[in-house]
């Protein structure tokens, strides 16, 4: 199967892309190319694929495509608060048009990356599944509800776009970001011996393994259409459904001489839920996730020590947002965050 993965440069990307090939899919990148030098360690081996910012894909770049991964996205709650406007345009907008340029291709599958945080402030103890009230708090959050009403709008017959929920990521990537929970975490371990949570630690947040989403898509890619076809699907394990407080715990657990502090200095987080992912696995069988919260700590730990992590890559090269103010503040891309020529 040809498959476009757009994103390939960025976090997820750069672990599902070899995913897929070694599946045997012949993969085709696309990336804005606005993150593709955070690498920690050896430079990984792309697909091949082209340097093209989402706003200008044209029917030409899924000319030819059994199917599209759609990953490509200012990715994160703070990097959305940041530009509202550039989150829609790009998140929202964006997507939407390539879904419609992808079905009038003839692209028959669509997996899109949505998130768990589309049910943001449900609260409680109870699991979350995939039917129950959307509450996004954020702008990010936001734009994948829209993306995926729209999506629901595009399916025919013919076009059967698949609606991946994933949980909060984790774990090593050659492309890394510092700025998810368990990745931050591990780092402040590391480089101050303590374990740094600036929140009361009591959220809940389900986490998945950057390698165990690679997984779950390359299973959706072939699954059969009558299982996935229009779907919204969970993607994670519900082991791996903890509150912050405890994700520190096992952070320090996995980092010796490390300590837990819990500053709360910003506060209740109104995002908390905890996720049933259940429906994945009955609409997959023999799928299930294969990495834990503590299993992560131990492989992040080591990959930072093994490729000399330092503060600075930590808190500018690997955070998303301060590569976006440095690349602006640089000149080489504009308030649109698009590649000044």
């Amino acid at each position: 199967m040809r498959v476009l993965l757009t994103g390939h440069q960025g976090y997820l990307g750069t672990v599902m892309a070899p995913v897929l090939a070694a599946a045997g899919h012949e993969v085709v990148g696309l990336d804005a190319g606005l993150f593709a030098d955070c690498v920690l360690g050896p430079r990984p081996a792309d697909p091949p694929g082209q340097r093209v910012d989402l706003r200008d894909v044209t029917a030409e770049h899924v000319a030819g495509v059994d199917a599209v991964i759609h990953l490509a996205a200012l990715s994160n709650d703070p990097l959305g608060s940041l530009a509202p406007e550039l989150t829609y345009d790009i998140n929202h907008h964006a997507s939407v048009r390539l879904a419609r340029l992808a079905r009038d291709a003839g692209v028959q599958r669509f997996l899109y990356a949505s998130t768990c945080s589309v049910y943001g402030a449900a609260g409680g103890d109870d699991l979350v599944g995939e039917d129950a009230p959307l509450r996004p708090v954020t702008p990010y959050a936001e734009s994948k509800v829209r993306v995926e009403d729209d999506l629901h709008a595009l399916s025919d017959g013919d076009f059967s776009p698949v609606y991946m929920r994933n949980a909060t990521a984790f774990g090593h990537s050659p492309r890394l970001r510092a700025d998810i929970v368990l990745n931050n975490l591990v780092g402040h371990a590391l480089l101050s011996g303590e374990v740094l949570v600036l929140s009361d630690g009591t959220p809940w947040r389900p986490l998945v393994h950057a390698a165990d989403i690679a997984r779950a898509f390359a299973a959706a890619l072939v699954a059969p259409r009558e299982a996935v076809h229009d779907r919204a699907f969970n993607i994670g394990s519900e082991v791996n459904n903890v509150t912050v407080a405890e994700i520190a715990g096992q952070v320090a657990e996995a980092v010796a001489g490390s300590k837990v502090v819990i500053t709360g200095e910003t506060g209740a987080d109104p995002r908390s839920y905890r996720v049933d992912f259940s429906r994945f696995r009955a609409a997959v069988p023999g799928f299930d996730c294969e990495w834990t919260v503590k299993q992560g700590a131990l492989e992040l730990a080591d990959a930072y020590r093994k490729h000399g992590l330092t503060r600075e890559d930590f808190e500018q090269r690997f955070t998303r947002l301060a590569v976006l103010r440095a690349a602006s503040g640089a000149g080489t891309v504009d308030d649109t965050l698009r590649w000044r020529r």
